[in-house]
C-alpha cells in the first residue's frame, strides 16, 4: 500500500517552540487532539489548502515519530499538544457538568450511557460516588443550571490551572482564530481552547461525529463557531447550546468521506482481491464489527454468517471479509482467525497510539466498500458509507442465544441519530438468524431493490456535500473565519 511516511531528517526537539513566520497574513492555530484528525484534515489536504491562504500553526498529538515527521515536513509551525493534568476541583466540575448535560438531554443514547456508567460502578465505593454525583448533577439538569456550571467550570479552570503553556504559546504566536479539530473525546484540547478564550481569541470547533451531540457529554468549553455535518446536527447543536448564534454554525459536511469520491483512491477489483486474498469471481460480503464492550458476542455472529454464506453455493458461494473495529480490543478474533481460514481479515491499519488511522487504511476502506456486494454491521457509520456506493446493507437486530448481555445493542436502532437511518428504508434489519439468511440472499440477487431509498437517504442527510471536496469547502470556511478576525 501507499506509504505516508516521508523520509526526513530527525525532527527538532518537540519542546522547542518552532519559529513563527512574521507575515501580515491572518493566522490560524489548529488543535489536533486525537488521531482521526490526521485523516480528516491532513490526509484530505484540508490543512494544506488552509496554509495556502493564511499562516497555519498546529498543536498536535504525535502518535508516532513518523507522523510527527509528516506534520513537520508539510507545515511550518508544529508544536506538540501538551498533556495537562487538571486539579481535582476542575475534574469534578467537568464530571458534574457532563452528567447534568446528559440528564438534561436525556436522549435514548444518553439514557443507555447513563445505565452503562451505573454498571461500571462495581464496588461499594464507586457506587456511593456514582450515586452522589447523580444527585448533584440532577440539581443542575436544566438550562440555567448548565449555564451556571459552565461559568463555574471556566472560573475554576482559570483559578486552578496547572500550566500557562497555552497562554504563553498564543501570546507569542498571536493567532486570529483557534480551531479545535475534534470538539469532544479529548481533554487535551480543553486547556488550549480555554487559554484562547481568556485572551479574547475567537474559537471554532469541528463537530467530530453525527451522534456525539446526543450520545456524548457536554462540549467543554463552548466555542464561538462550529462546523457540522448537516442541517439536522446544526439544529441539535442550537437546541442544546441556545447561546450559540445560528449564523455561527456552518454546515460543511465531513471530510472523512472525501476518499470515497476520489478516483485516485480506487483499486481495480483484481488488485483489491489480490491484496486481501479474495477471489475476484465470487461475491464479497463485508462485515464491519463494533465495540466489543457492547457487542461482546460478535465473533459468534461473524462465524454464523460465514456458515450461512457457505451454504449459498448457487451464489458463488459468497466470501466473508471482516473489517475489525479499529479501537479493539486486540485479540478478540484471534481464535476465529485460526480456525476459519475461509473468513478474510484484512488488517485495519491504525496506529493504536491516539487511535490514528493511517492513509493506507483510507485506501483499504474505500475499496472494501466499492467491491463488496453487501455490507452487514450493528448500527455503524459504515451503513451510510455503503449507501454512498449504492450497496445493500443489513443491520444485525438479534441476540444469539447462550450469552450474558450487559447491553442490548438493539437499542441502537432507536437512538436519535440512527432512527432516521432505519426509517429511511435504505437498509434492512435482520431480527433473527432466519431473517439474516433471507435478507442476504435477497440483497445478493436483487441489489437494486432499495437503491432509491439509499439515494434519498444520502440526499436528505448530506444534501449535495458528497463529492470528494468537503475538505476544500471546510478549508475555505476556516480561511474566511480566520481572515474575518485578523488584526
Amino acid at each position: 500500500m501507499t506509504s505516508v511516511n516521508p523520509k526526513v531528517s530527525a525532527p527538532p526537539d518537540p519542546m522547542t517552540p518552532p519559529p513563527v513566520s512574521h507575515t501580515t497574513r491572518a493566522r490560524l492555530a489548529a488543535i489536533m487532539p486525537r488521531g482521526e484528525t490526521f485523516r480528516n484534515f491532513v490526509y484530505t489536504g484540508a490543512f494544506d489548502r488552509v496554509a495556502e491562504s493564511v499562516d497555519l500553526d498546529l498543536l498536535s498529538v504525535f502518535p508516532t515519530p513518523e507522523l510527527e515527521s509528516l506534520l513537520r515536513s508539510r507545515y511550518r509551525n508544529v508544536t506538540e499538544l501538551a498533556k495537562v493534568d487538571e486539579k481535582f476541583t476542575v475534574n469534578y466540575l467537568r464530571e458534574i457538568l457532563d452528567m447534568a448535560h446528559q440528564r438534561r438531554v436525556w436522549s435514548q443514547a444518553a439514557i443507555e450511557r447513563w445505565k452503562l456508567r451505573d454498571m461500571e460502578a462495581d464496588t461499594a465505593g464507586k457506587k456511593l460516588k456514582r450515586l452522589a454525583n447523580k444527585v448533584v448533577s440532577r440539581l443542575f439538569a436544566h438550562r440555567p443550571g448548565l449555564e451556571l456550571l459552565d461559568r463555574t467550570e471556566r472560573a475554576a479552570s482559570r483559578a486552578f490551572r496547572t500550566t500557562d503553556v497555552f497562554l504563553r504559546h498564543f501570546e507569542r504566536t498571536k493567532p486570529s482564530l483557534v480551531f479545535n479539530a475534534s470538539h469532544i473525546h479529548s481533554r487535551n484540547s480543553i486547556a488550549a481552547v480555554q487559554a484562547a478564550k481568556w485572551l479574547g481569541i475567537p474559537t471554532a470547533a469541528f463537530c467530530f461525529s453525527w451522534d456525539n451531540l446526543t450520545s456524548q457529554g457536554r462540549v467543554i468549553p463552548q466555542h464561538d463557531y462550529y462546523l457540522v455535518w448537516n442541517e439536522g446536527i446544526k439544529r441539535t447543536l442550537l437546541d442544546h447550546y441556545p447561546k450559540t448564534k445560528a449564523e455561527n454554525v456552518f454546515v460543511t459536511g465531513t471530510p472523512q468521506f472525501d476518499f470515497h469520491y476520489r478516483k485516485e483512491f480506487y483499486w481495480s477489483r483484481e488488485e483489491f482481491c489480490q491484496r486481501i486474498g479474495a477471489d475476484p469471481n465470487r461475491p464479497i460480503v463485508l462485515y464491519s464489527t463494533g465495540m466489543a464492550n457492547h457487542v461482546a458476542h460478535e465473533p459468534r455472529t461473524v462465524e454464523d454468517i460465514a456458515d450461512m454464506l457457505k451454504g449459498m453455493t448457487d451464489l458463488g458461494p459468497p466470501q466473508l471479509v471482516v473489517r475489525e473495529y479499529a479501537k479493539g480490543p486486540a485479540g478478540l478474533y484471534a481464535d476465529l482467525k485460526t480456525r476459519r481460514k475461509d473468513i478474510l481479515f484484512p488488517k485495519t491499519d491504525w496506529e493504536l497510539n491516539w487511535l490514528t488511522p493511517k492513509l493506507d487504511d483510507c485506501y483499504l476502506l474505500t475499496n472494501m466498500l466499492r467491491h463488496c456486494a453487501l455490507g452487514i454491521n450493528v448500527a455503524s457509520t459504515i451503513s451510510l458509507e455503503l449507501c454512498m456506493f449504492d450497496k445493500p446493507c443489513i443491520n444485525v437486530n438479534y441476540l444469539p442465544p447462550g450469552f450474558d448481555y450487559n447491553f442490548d445493542y438493539r437499542a441502537y436502532y432507536h437512538y436519535e441519530h440512527y432512527e432516521p437511518i432505519v426509517a429511511s428504508g435504505g437498509l434492512t434489519l435482520a431480527g433473527s438468524e432466519k431473517e439474516m439468511v433471507e435478507q442476504i440472499r435477497q440483497h445478493l440477487t436483487q441489489p437494486q431493490a432499495h437503491s432509491a431509498n439509499r439515494k434519498k437517504l444520502l440526499k436528505d442527510f448530506f444534501g449535495g456535500d458528497l463529492d470528494g471536496h468537503v475538505s476544500d469547502r471546510l478549508a475555505k470556511c476556516l480561511v474566511e473565519l480566520t481572515k474575518r478576525h485578523a488584526k
